[in-house]
């Protein structure tokens, strides 16, 4: 019997036909276990059994596939339900769910919040953000300055718990006179759970002082140019 013709790699037929979106899944798989700086192209064209000169007919460079996989990735965001809360626990609830999402995939999320356009107006988080603002009362002149305030605050705080920069401030002595004792274990024993939470009553009650300060302006006639 005559031996079967082996393919050369790179070339195999494919079950299924390239998209973008396939790329983009497959290429968040390969980042999630060795990070953004280890893929390649042709890596990539290997996890899909695919000839590497074919992924350009998607995504012209690896540029434009990291802009896409924070795409799908973005996509999968699931605002919080339940309009009829307070939009304290729905602003709760929308940065818990992005810090989940952070933990999915730390990797990508580490080098995307060092690009300035990872918060696109149209994606989910930025809606639901947005939409709780103005439940908030802030006036629609400041939503997007307090949303962007509320950004840096909520990815800032991210990353550094995703870099291990957060744990390792966590167990600093309040000066340098403390070197031991009870409360420099009280603060060592403080995990990045309570810390997130720590600063998120703290981003809430911002925004609580910045629309009271709004009403009161507006009571008095202050908003009034």
């Amino acid at each position: 019997m005559e031996a079967p013709r082996r393919t050369p790699r790179g070339t195999r037929k494919r079950d299924v036909p390239l998209t973008e979106e396939g790329i983009c899944a497959a290429a968040l798989r390969l980042i999630d276990v060795d990070g953004v700086e280890a893929l390649t192209m042709r890596k990539l064209a290997a996890e899909l059994n695919a000839n590497p000169m074919s992924l350009y007919h998607h995504v012209p460079n690896k540029e434009a596939l990291l802009r896409g996989v924070a795409k799908l990735v973005g996509s999968r965001f699931r605002t919080p339900e339940g309009k009829d809360r307070p939009w304290q626990e729905r602003l709760r609830q929308l940065a818990m769910d992005f810090r989940a999402l952070a933990h999915r995939h730390p990797k990508l999320v580490a080098h995307t919040f060092s690009h300035p356009d990872f918060i696109q107006p149209g994606d989910p988080f930025w809606l639901s953000l947005t939409d709780t603002l103005a439940a908030a009362g802030v006036p629609e002149r400041e939503i997007s300055r307090v949303g962007a305030a509320l950004c840096a605050v909520f990815s800032g705080l991210l990353l550094t718990e995703l870099n291990g920069a957060l744990q390792r401030w966590a167990t600093l002595p309040p000066s340098p006179d403390v070197h031991g004792g009870e409360d420099a274990r009280e603060v060592a024993s403080v995990d990045t759970d309570t810390l997130f939470r720590c600063a998120l009553d703290a981003a809430i009650a911002g925004v609580e002082s910045q629309t009271a300060a709004s009403a009161a302006g507006r009571g008095t006639g202050g908003g009034n140019s």
